[in-house]
């Protein structure tokens, strides 16, 4: 059902209330998105409280991150451009969200992925939850560190930041969000009371068709998580953990060694920074010389 800009951005405001309410944010912590259009998305202020917005507090924005109308004092959020990376690599998604629940981002500052299955409504509804290496937050690292999960998890944890979740529109987003944090405080709780035990990767399976039965979008990691459940093997007793350990398969929702992005390494210097480098070394010498004598 079409909705009128003005009952956009209410709904913007009230997942802002519900995010400040649950402890997912503090101060003018988060930030979150809705898609219009290719061109056109409404997105919220930076350095304003997500609890206390208020409609004309939204901004609206183009492709590129920048304001389509004034907007008085209000600037959009600065994080935006974690956002744009999300729309431009799933088409399907048209809301995206970002906060600091704060188990999931303990998980995330510990660099514990959210990968052992072990609920079915987390399962069905949500997946596994990867860790994206570190970025600065504001800047294109952050965006560049999503990339090799957007594809298989609709939800991330950010490294040692929070967490992003994204959907077909804002209450899916802000539900995985949710679920995030349901999820983390779930594992939590069961490793102080000895570990977790996983639901075998055939028992994974059956939840995962059910998932496409109930018809929920997004995407799911399970054929990554086990391989060999996906080769024939439909009594397959391995947790997903296990699996990985015996078809040599490192889940992508697994923290792991990460290399430097894109915009942290320097860039190799030119041949014409050589030929600089190579002509200012010979002057030296010539100098030098002339010194000594």
């Amino acid at each position: 059902m079409y909705k009128s800009d003005f009952e956009i951005k209410k709904e913007l405001c009230e997942i802002g209330r519900r995010i400040y309410n649950d402890g997912f944010v503090a101060a003018n912590d988060g930030n979150f998105s809705v898609k219009i259009d290719d061109n056109t998305y409404y997105v919220t202020p930076t350095g304003v409280s997500k609890g206390f917005m208020t409609p004309e507090m939204i901004c609206k924005v183009d492709g590129q991150g920048n304001l389509k109308e004034a907007n008085g004092p209000w600037k959009p959020s600065s994080e935006f451009k974690m956002h744009l990376k999300v729309y431009q690599q799933r088409p399907d998604v048209n809301a995206v969200v970002h906060a600091h629940p704060p188990i999931a981002t303990s998980f995330a500052i510990a660099g514990i992925p959210l990968d052992k299955l072990i609920m079915p409504e987390a399962i069905i509804f949500l997946g596994a939850v990867p860790i994206a290496q570190y970025g600065t937050p504001s800047t294109m690292e952050i965006p560049e560190s999503l990339e090799p999960y957007l594809q298989d998890y609709d939800a991330i944890l950010l490294a040692n930041h929070g967490a992003l979740s994204f959907g077909c529109d804002l209450n899916t987003a802000f539900f995985r969000m949710e679920s995030t944090e349901f999820y983390a405080k779930l594992l939590f709780y069961a490793r102080m009371l000895g570990g977790e035990k996983e639901i075998p990767c055939g028992e994974v399976k059956k939840l995962v068709e059910l998932r496409k039965q109930f018809g929920v979008p997004g995407k799911h990691p399970m054929e990554k998580l086990c391989p060999g459940c996906y080769e024939g093997d439909d009594t397959c007793s391995m947790s997903p953990t296990e699996a990985n350990k015996k078809y040599g398969v490192e889940s992508s929702a697994a923290y792991h060694g990460f290399q430097p992005l894109p915009s942290q390494v320097c860039p190799t210097p030119s041949s014409s920074n050589k030929d600089m480098e190579s002509l200012v070394a010979e002057v030296t010498k010539k100098v030098m010389e002339q010194l000594n004598k």
